[in-house]
């Protein structure tokens, strides 16, 4: 793959400058493809037992990939952006301190150097590589890549969200149209709920057309943004997961917001992120999952 074919960028506002400029998305887009080249995809389904790690429990896993990965990207966008905080899933799991600057960064560059470890461990090709920028918590850029397939979603607060390939015409990214509640799908991933919610919120799914999880956020953003699923809803907060998605979502039309009430931050740790087609939608599924900020009663 070429590491200067990149789709052409779409026009911006020139009254109000993007996050990074269409120079600068190309080069992070680059950084990114020459790391899936150099360390995640020579790894994939090569896997050695050795290369393959746990974490905080047997279904959090960590490769070889996603530490070389994340070095690779990290290196190259600290070189390029020299002011930005930069900061990487795995290097958290090292220092979680480092996620209290993202507040505060006037620009920070969040990455999940390989999405969907397990799947990627198992040899499922089901992963991908999220970068978000952020700017005071709030996302400002978002890109998606799928290392499999060479493309990738991409976003920031102007413009339009766009599913691009190294050659050929990129294609503009829209949320589905609003349906009934019995004929939505959306995702759910359970086991990341509170044990004391996961009854009550599996007894949700037969009212819904079919909710699922891919065991990857990437993937699942990716979905989402092309209107092949409805709806989200995620109980754990890690920025590296959501931020950009997040943002591609809204941007591709989606009603995102935390369930509680408010818009999304990646410097939020703790909550709901419930995204939908719109928020008539939106209105809907918070009624149906209203329990999970529900008062406890007292005493």
């Amino acid at each position: 793959m070429s590491d200067t074919d990149t789709t052409p960028e779409p026009s911006v506002p020139a009254t109000l400058p993007p996050a990074l400029t269409p120079a600068q998305r190309r080069q992070v887009i680059n950084i990114v493809r020459r790391a899936a080249r150099a360390e995640i995809m020579p790894r994939f389904r090569r896997l050695s037992d050795g290369e393959i790690r746990t974490k905080s429990g047997a279904d959090d896993l960590v490769t070889d990939a996603d530490t070389r990965a994340e070095a690779m990207i990290t290196r190259a966008l600290q070189i390029a952006f020299p002011s930005a905080l930069v900061i990487g899933e795995e290097a958290v799991a090292s220092k979680p301190a480092a996620l209290e600057g993202i507040a505060e960064a006037q620009l920070a560059f969040v990455i999940d150097p390989v999405d969907g470890t397990w799947n990627f461990a198992r040899g499922l090709p089901m992963f991908g590589v999220i970068i978000a920028a952020t700017r005071f918590g709030k996302p400002v850029f978002g890109l998606i890549y799928d290392p499999v397939g060479d493309d990738w979603a991409i976003a920031d607060e102007q413009i339009t969200p766009q599913l691009q390939r190294p050659i050929g015409p990129a294609k503009e990214l829209r949320v589905a149209d609003a349906k009934p509640m019995e004929e939505l799908s959306g995702i759910i991933p359970l086991h990341l709920f509170p044990a004391q919610h996961r009854a009550q919120l599996a007894a949700t799914f037969p009212g819904f057309g079919r909710v699922n999880t891919l065991r990857c956020s990437a993937h699942e953003y990716r979905m989402l943004a092309q209107g092949h699923i409805d709806f989200s809803l995620t109980a754990l907060l890690h920025p590296w997961d959501h931020a950009a998605g997040a943002l591609i979502a809204q941007r591709a039309g989606a009603h995102v917001e935390m369930l509680d009430g408010g818009d999304y931050s990646a410097s939020r740790h703790e909550g709901h992120l419930l995204i939908a087609p719109d928020k008539v939608t939106w209105s809907k599924l918070k009624k149906q999952f209203s329990f999970l900020i529900a008062e406890p009663e007292a005493e």
